[in-house]
């Protein structure tokens, strides 16, 4: 599933919503594993996603590490940002989900994997396909069911409902009695843009 949307949306929330109707509730035990392919260096992202062995770089952990796709195995993994990963590691992401398979980095035996991708994204990736940045194969492969999450300016029935469901966890995480939102607030709440979308909110 490709989720695309503005920073803010809610895909990371879409995601956990997809990753617990499959699985049962609060997920049926299996993981979910989230990573943002955007908040880490090309050699760092790699690492994250692969693993890697023991020795396999200066500084590699004593034991190795598996990677964010390994423990996904079952479950969930969703890639936030995945318009952001870099072009040279696609190939091996777009193998890992054509064959099931995963390689620690420093290692030639490859691991069985199985797991439910959901990948979000804010940019066009026709666009990055077409400006050569993102591989068309990987593009199909991840686009199957494709669902866009519209930003909050363009649902504002939503507001009021998100309004005081933020507000009931922001009680309940304080110890505070839950109080209710003035008519003439959700009013001027409805009222604003949000270029932030739900996480301004």
């Amino acid at each position: 599933v490709l989720l695309m949307g503005e920073s803010g949306v809610g895909k990371e929330v879409f995601a956990r919503g997809i990753h617990e109707a499959h699985s049962g509730a609060a997920g049926g035990g299996r993981p979910l594993v989230a990573i943002n392919c955007g908040s880490f260096a090309r050699e760092l992202l790699s690492s994250e996603l692969f693993g890697y062995a023991e020795g396999a770089f200066t500084g590699a952990r004593r034991g190795g590490m598996k990677g964010k796709i390994e423990a996904a195995d079952g479950g969930t993994l969703f890639l936030d940002e995945i318009g952001e990963m870099p072009l040279e590691l696609q190939p091996h992401f777009l193998r890992v989900l054509e064959e099931g398979e995963v390689c620690r980095l420093g290692e030639t035996q490859p691991r069985r994997v199985k797991f439910r991708l959901v990948a979000a994204t804010h940019r066009d990736l026709r666009e990055e396909v077409r400006a050569g940045r993102f591989r068309l194969d990987l593009f199909y492969r991840i686009a199957v069911t494709t669902i866009h999450l519209p930003p909050l300016r363009e649902r504002r029935e939503d507001i009021p409902l998100l309004a005081r469901h933020l507000l009931q966890r922001l009680a309940h995480e304080n110890g505070l009695p839950v109080a209710d939102i003035a008519p003439q607030v959700l009013e001027v709440l409805q009222r604003q843009d949000w270029p932030g979308n739900i996480r301004e909110l």
